[in-house]
This record gives structure tokens, C-alpha cells and sequence, in this order.
């Protein structure tokens, strides 16, 4: 059984639309066909919430109910997953937990209650096998933002920018010539960063002296982007929306799909530059925009930034704390070859979903999760409803830095604790959508 299969079958009740309660919602997103110019004369059509990319951001009070109106416009069903948010089974934005679909030409109201704090995200949920029309593949993302009331403001001017990829196609394996027989992964025509490709949108206009925090989110379906500001460094003050513990200058920013980083950059080398890729290949396709100080003119400029390894631990402190011990439960992640010139299949423990066997933990319990990572393709996994401790990453101990998401790189070991204090049925999964669609998936399960 495919997930296809598996969402196929689900029973009638969970395809249609809820009674709305009286009165407006806080938000309203309408899940609707666009077009998007991402450069002059350059249109994208896509699906989007309401006609625009990224959708509307979403700022809410940390746990203050809010509710949200959702319309489906489109011609198949959705769901919209409210990432990083604990949210029940049934809002959280996942048909394996119980979400219920939104069928086409329905409306439902739900309710959050949003928490924690910090910079969250929404986006399609749905499965999208060899269809690169749909769910992550499409413009429906958009940022939420959770505000806890003690932001220090230790900066002047806040930017939030989403990076995508546009006009998706399947191919070999990069590297892969005339007859290579890995399997099928998917490719892009086009970036951008929010709507617009580099040099096509209005430049990021700043001042000497200015601190800005910008919120950066990778919402592209299966890339890694590694981003520089020439002349430069980028604070880290926060991952995946939670402080850490070790604010570090970095020269270059990585994020795997569905990270997120909040940064600091401060604006002391006046000229106009371009924030981009480090990747020639992905900034000549668009995945930049142009930061141009006030009274700077002309071209704007790339430098090369120095080359240095992305390191979560450098965020993280060395020494762990004291904590109890906890129970470890090893996740071995490999690739199953599907034939030539077809798409890898994925295994967790040697099966795929929907045969995976579920992750169970019983509540308020110590976990160690060790994702054993014996593939050749890194893999951004996200565990839904909770978030996790980096405690070692390719055997170098860390602590304090909290994730929902984690990229492990090819042929290496990375552990996390987790602290089961949020019952129901929790998905994890592979955040690239086609490994996600292939089999790399399994049910976090509370048991008595």
C-alpha cells in the first residue's frame, strides 16, 4: 500500500467540512489557483493562499486561541499542517494523525492555540508521488509567527524571507550521465526568494548602522540552500524558531527543507550586494535578492564567502547537562532502488510507511532518538507536535539547541532527546517531499 493508498482509503468523515461558528475568524486563508510573476514576463501558475507567495503571515500571542478560516478553492483536497506548533492530532495539519481533509469547494473554522514561541510555518500536507503540481512543490507556505510578549528588540528592522524553488522536474541524480541507473530526484527551472527572482523584485534597501533580524525559512520541496551576504556574517540567535543557547557569527547559513534561522546581521559595509546562494548555478536561477545600502548605486556585487562546514554544535553548548537516562530507540534510514530511471523508495528499520513500525513512547518519557543515517542522501527529518534536543551530531556532544527539524548528511549518526509531554498520534518523516511520498515515514504512538 502506497500513502496514496493508505489517504484513499481513509473513511468518509474525514473528507468533509465542519459547522463554522458565528462571527469572523482571526485569519482567513482561501487555498486557490495563481499566478505569480516571479521575474518580468515570467509567470508561474501554482496553487497559493490568497493569490499570493508566500501567504499572508500569520503573527499570533502565544497562547491566546485564535481561528482561522480555511477555504479550499481548489480542484483536490488539501490540508494545511501548522508546523512546529503543538497542536492536537486533529488540527496539526497531518490525514496520518486525523486531520481531516478539506475537499474541494469546502470551508472549515478550527482553532489553535499557539504555542511555543518563535518562527513557525504553514504549508500543504498533502501527497504529491510524481505530481510536481502539488502540496510542498507549490506556492502554499506562508510564516507564522508565535510572540511570547519578551522579545527584547535588539534590533531595528525585521525581514522575513522564504526561499522556493519553481517549475519542478524529475531527473537523474545530480552528477548522474547517460546511463545512470540512481534513482530519479528532482531538479528546478527556477528560484526565488518570497516572489521574485534575483535582481527582479526591489532590492532590500538598508542603512549603515542598521541591525536587521531576518527571519529566514528554506520552503523548498527537496533543496538545501547555503546563503551569504558578501562583506557580511549572519547571528544566529535562533533555529527552527527557538533560542539558542550559543549565539555564533557565521559567514555562510544552511538550511535544509523547512529550517529556519533567525539571524542578525548588522549593516556596516555600505554597497549594493547580493544576498544569495553560494551556488552560481542557483543565484543565475534566481535564489537571491539584492540588498542595496542608502546612497549606493550601480551593479550589485557577489563575493565568494570562505569555506566553512555547517555545524549545528557551534549553536549548542559543550558540556551536557545532568539529566536522566534515556531510553534509546535507533531509526536506520536507507534507500531502496525501484528500478532505472525510477524514484529510490525509503526505509525506516527496513520497511516503508504505511508498514513502518511505529515509534512508541509512553508520556512524559525520556527518549534518544538515534537517527543512523546509511544512505547517500541527507535527510531533513521533522517529528511533528514536538520539538527535540541536538545531543550529538557525527559523535561530536552538544546541548541546548532545540529543533523540529534536523539535517542528517550521508552515511552519519545524529541523537536527539525528546521529552514525550504531548499525547496523540505524532508523524515523522523525511522533509522532502518525494522521500516523504516514497515510504520514509512512521506514527509516533503514546502507550500506557
Amino acid at each position: 500500500m502506497t500513502r496514496r493508498d493508505l489517504l484513499a482509503s481513509l473513511p468518509p468523515f474525514a473528507l468533509g467540512a465542519r459547522a463554522i461558528a458565528a462571527g469572523p475568524a482571526d485569519y482567513t486563508l482561501r487555498i486557490a489557483p495563481a499566478a505569480i510573476e516571479i521575474a518580468p514576463k515570467r509567470i508561474i501558475k501554482t496553487t497559493a493562499y490568497n493569490g499570493m507567495v508566500p501567504g499572508p503571515v500569520l503573527r499570533m500571542r502565544e497562547g491566546r486561541p485564535v481561528s482561522i478560516e480555511l477555504f479550499n478553492d481548489s480542484a483536490i483536497p488539501e490540508i494545511v499542517h501548522w508546523h512546529g506548533l503543538f497542536s492536537p492530532p486533529g488540527v496539526d495539519g497531518s490525514a496520518e494523525e486525523g486531520t481531516p481533509f478539506l475537499t474541494p469547494r469546502a470551508n472549515r473554522r478550527i482553532e489553535l492555540v499557539p504555542h511555543p514561541s518563535g518562527t513557525r510555518w504553514y504549508h500543504s500536507h498533502i501527497y504529491a508521488g510524481r505530481d510536481l503540481n502539488r502540496a510542498t512543490y507549490t506556492g502554499q507556505f506562508g510564516f507564522l509567527l508565535v510572540d511570547d510578549g519578551h522579545d527584547p528588540g535588539r534590533y531595528d528592522r525585521e525581514l522575513l524571507l522564504a526561499l522556493h524553488g519553481w517549475r519542478p522536474f524529475l531527473g537523474g541524480k545530480q552528477g548522474g550521465g547517460e546511463g545512470d541507473e540512481s534513482g530519479l530526484e528532482v531538479g528546478y527551472n527556477a528560484y526565488t526568494v518570497n516572489s521574485h527572482m534575483l535582481g527582479a523584485g526591489e532590492p532590500v534597501r538598508v542603512k549603515p548602522g542598521e541591525r536587521l533580524l531576518l527571519r529566514i525559512l528554506n520552503a523548498n520541496a527537496t533543496e538545501v540552500h547555503r546563503l551569504a551576504l558578501p562583506g557580511h556574517r549572519f547571528q544566529v540567535i535562533a533555529l527552527d524558531g527557538n533560542p539558542v543557547p550559543s549565539p555564533q557569527p557565521v559567514p555562510v547559513l544552511e538550511l535544509a527543507s523547512a529550517e529556519r534561522a533567525d539571524v542578525i546581521v548588522e549593516m556596516d559595509h555600505p554597497g549594493v550586494w547580493i544576498l544569495g546562494d553560494v551556488d552560481a548555478r542557483m543565484r543565475r536561477l534566481g535564489l537571491g535578492t539584492v540588498v542595496e545600502y542608502a546612497g549606493r548605486s550601480g551593479e550589485p556585487q557577489w563575493i565568494d564567502p570562505p569555506s566553512e562546514p555547517w555545524d549545528y554544535t557551534r549553536f549548542g553548548t559543550s558540556a551536557s547537562p545532568a539529566r536522566p537516562p534515556a531510553e534509546p530507540i535507533p531509526l536506520i534510514f536507507k534507500s531502496k532502488w525501484a528500478g532505472n530511471r525510477w524514484v529510490e523508495h525509503w526505509t525506516i528499520n527496513g520497511k516503508e510507511f504505511p508498514k513502518t513500525d511505529p515509534i512508541r513512547v509512553r508520556a512524559n518519557g525520556r527518549y534518544r532518538l538515534i537517527f543512523d543515517n546509511q544512505s547517500d542522501d541527507m535527510h531533513p527529518v521533522h517529528l511533528h507536535r514536538h520539538t527535540f534536543e541536538l545531543v550529538s551530531v557525527a559523535g561530536k556532544p552538544t546541548a541546548g539547541v532545540r529543533k523540529d527539524v534536523v539535517s542528517v548528511p550521508p552515511r552519519s549518526k545524529t541523537e536527539v532527546e525528546l521529552i514525550a509531554a504531548n499525547p496523540g498520534p505524532s508523524l515523522f518523516h523525511c522533509h522532502m517531499q518525494l522521500h516523504m511520498d516514497f515510504g520514509f515515514m512512521a506514527m509516533m504512538e503514546y502507550v500506557s
